[in-house]
């Protein structure tokens, strides 16, 4: 049975559980985790320690456990973590994660989710990366690209999921965020997606991280989508 949706402005349909802002439990779990282990293995020392926040069924989480990295994941849907195996599990909001004195090597934000529509959410989520990281550890973070929100409608493959991928619209709300919705297709199962995102360019996204207390050292893919910050110094 669908849970209902209780957070303004997302919503999901689909078979299973589907978490306040719109996620539903069992597509997470289906979809690959494509090349994004590779990039952030390839940003980090072997055997780190890693801090994934918003890390949903482990469609990251379980590829970057398998190649050795000591993990501890934390999501707000107690329905995702569930389904997380090998990594230390942690049920909070981003915003409001408190792990004491624990400190990490690195400090992943993926999933976008730095283009949080609401500004104190946003700044809830970079100041506990910041606030989690080593003073020589670093923060990965993952953007939308550059025509994440043009040129629509658009589609791709995941092949190894077997799920088409489709971007159906996004709708301008005002104040720089849209409304966006997306539909994953597989052959027995359809879900939705409604979301709120707001665009950053590279200007603004690199100011957020100066406000946080982060510099962005160098952006890890061509595209700009992965980005390593450093904390920075006094």
């Amino acid at each position: 049975m669908n849970a209902k949706l209780v957070r303004e402005g997302y919503a999901g349909t689909g078979p299973g559980s589907i978490t306040p802002d719109g996620c539903a439990v069992e597509l997470y779990t289906r979809l690959s985790p494509g090349s994004e282990p590779d990039v952030i293995e390839g940003a980090l020392p072997a055997g780190a320690s890693l801090l994934e926040l918003g890390c949903g069924a482990g469609r990251v989480t379980h590829p970057l456990v398998g190649r050795g990295f000591e993990v501890t994941a934390v999501d707000e849907s107690p329905q995702m973590l569930e389904r997380v195996r090998g990594a230390r599990k942690v049920l909070s909001s981003i915003e409001s994660l408190d792990l004491g004195a624990d400190r990490f090597d690195a400090v992943l934000l993926g999933s976008f989710l730095v283009h949080a529509p609401d500004h104190r959410v946003r700044e809830g989520i970079l100041g506990a990366c910041r606030r989690h990281v080593k003073d020589d550890g670093v923060v990965l973070i993952q953007r939308e690209g550059a025509d994440y929100h043009t040129n629509l409608p658009r589609e791709r493959r995941d092949e190894a999921a077997g799920c088409t991928i489709r971007i159906v619209s996004a709708r301008p709300l005002g104040d720089g965020v849209d409304e966006v919705h997306a539909e994953y297709v597989f052959d027995d199962a359809r879900w939705t997606q409604t979301f709120r995102s707001r665009p950053l360019s590279a200007e603004r996204f690199e100011a957020y991280l100066e406000d946080a207390g982060l510099v962005l050292d160098r952006y890890l893919t061509d595209d700009g989508v992965w980005a390593l910050a450093r904390p920075r110094r006094p």
